[in-house]
């Protein structure tokens, strides 16, 4: 028996912010990040929406990206004080994810940390509060998500939490707030929508429910990505409803290892100025991944399938690998991102001299391919590696060389 779980109701289409004022509680707390949505005004007009439904409001600001456990924890004894019947979390990625560990442990005040995040092992919500995720950017899909990214900084490791508890109760998509990215992001946290769909598509838990989802949202982001990054806005508002698409199915088709090396890689140079931001990894890995995927006939035939939706062409299985493949290398350099982390600069911009020095590298590869080993999205994939296959994976993603085993 398999699962399929969205959220309860999704308002979508330009305006669906004012579905808030419909909401029924007396507190509803609202988290969000560094300052867009009140720039932008958004913030301003949900809490006059949520103060329209006749509730008490109370704001959680300042959630860093990549949030930490400490934000987390933070969060949460603030709902402990002022007891919301609604979480309402605004924003990109970052505060809806760290809103939604702030939510587990608001709930269940003595949960650790690290049994938040034993996979598909939370206890049930909903005792306390609801959860309304409102995304503002077009990429992490995190608004219909089972799903939740947060970042032990004493590890340097990039943890995910994983249940359907957690997929929030409403999800608001608006593409108002998707129009306020800037460029660099909208670049990001597309491929990062692509790299959901493909994974999804050829996950081991893939099913009838999920590979429609993908398979359109692929074809969209195909479409719209490029021109979406190039000012169309037009574009940048179907982009909106594609990344939307592409959560729906990951979230219940789950993932593979093109995110675990992301999580795994992404704060663990944070020593030498930077992360390797999500969306930017997840670009440089999926090719590498899927020619390392395509060793297995069943993956080989779904990415085959991939490459005839978007229409590629090539007469033999192989031929169409290489050329999504090499389409995706291409939106790469359409969106002005690396090709590897050798290349990576510390403003995610390609560079001759990328900010993790080769020897580094090198030396953290064992610790980091074991933590991407026991990443939560490595159960999966459809080709399980070794230690050594995920290291010699990872220097092709350092290095930017084929994978050939």
């Amino acid at each position: 028996m398999a699962r399929f779980t969205l959220p309860r109701d999704l308002y979508h289409g330009k305006g669906a912010l004012e579905a808030l004022k419909t909401f029924e509680g007396k507190k509803a707390m609202i988290c969000v990040g560094g300052g867009s949505m009140k720039r932008f005004g958004f913030l301003d007009k949900a809490v006059a929406y949520l103060k329209e439904a006749g509730m008490e409001v109370h704001l959680f600001e300042g959630i860093e990206p990549d949030p930490s456990v400490e934000t987390v924890m933070k969060g949460a004894a603030a709902m402990e004080q002022f007891q919301p019947d609604w979480i309402i979390a605004m924003g990109g990625g970052s505060p809806i994810d760290a809103a939604k560990a702030m939510w587990i442990k608001y709930e269940y005040p003595d949960i650790t940390f690290e049994e938040m995040c034993k996979v598909f092992g939370i206890p049930k919500l909903r005792k306390k509060a609801h959860f309304c995720a409102i995304s503002s950017t077009s990429g992490t899909a995190t608004e219909v998500t089972a799903f939740s990214i947060i970042t032990d900084y004493a590890k340097g490791i990039k943890y995910p939490i994983a249940d359907f508890e957690i997929t929030p109760d409403v999800a608001i998509v608006d593409p108002d707030l998707a129009e306020t990215m800037p460029k660099k992001l909208v670049a990001h946290t597309g491929m990062d929508a692509m790299t959901h769909a493909i994974e999804a598509y050829v996950s081991t838990a893939h099913c009838d429910f999920t590979d429609p989802l993908a398979l359109h949202a692929i074809k969209m982001i195909q479409h719209d990505l490029v021109e979406s990054y190039n000012g169309n806005m037009a574009k940048r508002d179907s982009m909106h409803n594609a990344q939307c698409l592409a959560g729906m199915a990951f979230s219940n088709a789950l993932l593979g290892i093109v995110h675990s090396m992301a999580h795994k890689t992404g704060a663990a140079f944070a020593d030498y100025g930077a992360h390797i931001i999500h969306g930017a990894a997840n670009a440089m890995y999926l090719p590498k991944v899927i020619a390392y995927n395509a060793k297995v006939p069943a993956a080989a035939e779904r990415y085959a399938q991939i490459a005839d939706f978007m229409q590629l062409g090539g007469e033999t299985q192989q031929e169409k690998i290489h050329l999504l493949i090499a389409y995706l290398r291409g939106m790469n350099d359409a969106l002005n991102i690396p090709h590897c982390i050798a290349h990576y600069g510390t403003d995610s911009y390609p560079t001759e001299q990328g900010f993790v020095p080769e020897d580094v590298f090198l030396a953290r590869l064992p610790e980091i391919a074991k933590n991407a080993i026991g990443d939560a999205c490595t159960g999966s994939n459809p080709r399980q590696p070794s230690q050594e296959e995920m290291e010699q994976l990872l220097k092709c993603c350092y290095y930017d060389t084929e994978v050939d085993f």
